[in-house]
């Protein structure tokens, strides 16, 4: 590889500078499109503070040219700890060749006035300026000098040592990506569901329009007498709780001696056109609970569910309050999930007029195709999820790499077109289920407060797509005893995250705290998984066991087995 590159010539930097200044000019100028509607932009700015910011751009832009020209006699570049972290810039040329270190302070510079840009505008509603802010965060994402060949040094090095042939397989890569209409984050080959993925050993036992019931083989003598049914989201497939089994959640419940049921969700089709909410929860949620009540003899059971089933489980959790049936639940826990989304985090910015009638359009067939989703969830980490693909899968041209979580995230899920429509106008646009009686399952009302069922919450701390804060909610509305766990990392690395690996950890607060930030004041941290945590807190809810035979083994109850784990639903496209 060569120790050094042909840098772009200097009129290339004045028109880089000159692009991204413009950008700026234009945003404070004319607003970005989540601004239509709002009053006349000339009223959105103080002229002073406009004044001082275009002063202050002019200023830093002179001090960064400055320090290009003359670096021994300049004041150094203070990057923030943020930046000195951007895995887009960790290359050594990006700081030890003065062209791209320009490029870099530049990008930079820019981007902290573009941001400082937003927070001038006045004349605008607190939702409008974080629509306004996430776009403007959009938009300083897609033009990192990082995405274009000609201002990133490794592209350039690589291009070279090549001879070209990377950015002909980057095409390659490119081509292939539009013809399937998904971007690839990973090697297809490398992992097959019921090969290297969801391999825990059981049976599936009952199957329905909507989904089929997955027994897990028990490996201890003896196990728990109440069993646990898992509910996974149906916007992705349900083996991430099943990914390898070093990782697998699922293997881990199974050797911790507990019956383990999961539903796996059936991918929508025009067959499940007027599928709506409240068959998640009627032919969902609680005809899983009565299938295992009825198989295993027992009076309730152990639930667990994952972000929209955890949403759903709490409407479920209502429903049952309102009908007397409540005892059919032991216990519910809840995998980043909400129910109150008056603070819903950044997805929210999805939930306009313009977008829910475009979503409506798209479902013409009685299914929103699982790739929009996709995509939706890549925005909200574009940076990771996106450019930088496009960066080393398009610009470098190099292979994919073999990574089992994000072959699920690629894995997608047909949704029904009405009901995701209500849940988003329902839930995200509306918030009804926080609202007692808002929402009616079957005729009942739905009132959360209703609900006693001993529950655990466990948010991740660095959730993109249920804030912690949005899931701290479920507090103000359960009246049963509750335990809230905060853990470390995201919405599925803080889920997906086994003691055996030693990562991360979990913060909890025995105190009476009212807020989040009352918690984390108050809060104890402990190194590593929250699992443990949470079977200890099962364990104190029921402890007794039971032998583990008859019904308790696969095939052996009254329910024959209809096929082997991970059965056919989860492989439907």
């Amino acid at each position: 590889m060569p120790e050094t590159t042909e840098p772009p010539k200097l009129e290339d930097l004045q028109h880089w500078t000159w692009v991204l200044g413009r950008a700026q000019q234009m945003m404070l100028e004319n607003g970005l499109d989540a601004m239509k509607g709002a009053p006349a932009v000339s009223a959105m700015f103080d002229p002073a503070k406009a004044l001082q910011a275009t002063t202050d751009f002019w200023s830093d832009s002179m001090a960064l040219w400055q320090r290009f020209l003359d670096p021994e006699h300049s004041k150094p570049f203070e990057e923030t700890p943020e930046q000195a972290r951007d895995k887009r810039f960790k290359a050594k040329q990006w700081r030890e060749e003065p062209v791209f270190d320009f490029l870099r302070q530049s990008y930079f510079m820019i981007a902290d006035h573009l941001l400082r840009g937003v927070e001038g505008i006045e004349g605008v509603d607190d939702r409008q300026k974080e629509q306004i802010r996430f776009a403007t965060k959009g938009f300083i994402d897609a033009v990192s000098p990082s995405n274009f060949p000609a201002t990133n040094p490794e592209v350039i090095e690589k291009v070279i040592e090549t001879k070209g042939e990377s950015l002909l397989k980057g095409l390659q890569h490119m081509m292939a990506d539009l013809s399937k209409g998904q971007m690839t984050q990973v090697d297809p080959d490398a992992f097959e569901v019921g090969r290297n993925l969801a391999t825990t050993p059981g049976k599936v036992i009952h199957r329905t329009p909507l989904y089929e019931l997955i027994q897990y083989a028990p490996v201890t003598d003896s196990v728990h007498a109440t069993p646990l049914i898992i509910f996974p989201p149906w916007i992705n497939r349900f083996y991430i709780l099943d990914l390898t089994p070093e990782k697998s959640f699922i293997r881990w419940a199974v050797e911790q001696g507990l019956t383990v049921f999961v539903v796996s969700w059936k991918s929508a089709d025009a067959s499940m056109k007027h599928v709506r909410w409240d068959d998640y929860i009627e032919r969902g949620q609680i005809d899983a609970i009565d299938t295992v009540r009825d198989l295993l003899k027992v009076d309730s059971v152990h639930t667990i569910g994952y972000c929209v089933a955890g949403t759903t489980l709490a409407a479920t959790l209502a429903v049952l309050a309102a009908r007397g049936e409540a005892a059919k639940v032991k216990s519910a826990t809840f995998f980043t999930a909400q129910v109150d989304f008056s603070q819903a985090g950044e997805l929210t910015h999805f939930i306009t007029d313009e977008q829910l009638e475009m979503i409506r359009s798209l479902g013409g067939e009685g299914f929103l195709d699982g790739r929009y989703m996709a995509m939706t969830f890549n925005l909200l980490r574009g940076r990771d999820l996106i450019w930088s693909y496009v960066t080393n899968n398009y610009l470098m041209g190099n292979d994919y790499a073999p990574f089992d979580l994000l072959h699920w995230n690629s894995d997608v899920t047909n949704l029904p077109a009405e009901w995701h429509m209500s849940y988003l106008t329902d839930l995200y646009r509306d918030n009804k289920l926080a609202q007692p009686g808002a929402i009616t399952i079957g005729g009942t009302p739905v009132n959360l407060s209703a609900v006693t069922t001993p529950v655990y919450i466990q948010a991740g701390r660095e959730d993109h797509i249920a804030p912690p804060e949005s899931v701290w909610k479920v507090t103000h509305h359960f009246k049963g005893p509750l335990k809230f766990v905060l853990a470390g990392s995201g919405h599925i690395a803080g889920v997906v995250n086994p003691p055996s690996a030693g990562k991360y950890q979990y913060w909890t607060n025995d105190g009476n705290a009212g807020t989040l930030a009352e918690f984390v004041a108050g809060a104890k941290e402990t190194k590593g998984s929250w699992w443990p945590d949470w079977i200890e807190w099962i364990a104190g809810v029921d402890d007794a066991k039971v032998p583990a035979k008859g019904a308790r083994v696969p095939g052996k109850g009254k329910l024959k087995p209809l096929g082997d784990a991970p059965g056919d639903y989860v492989r439907a496209r």
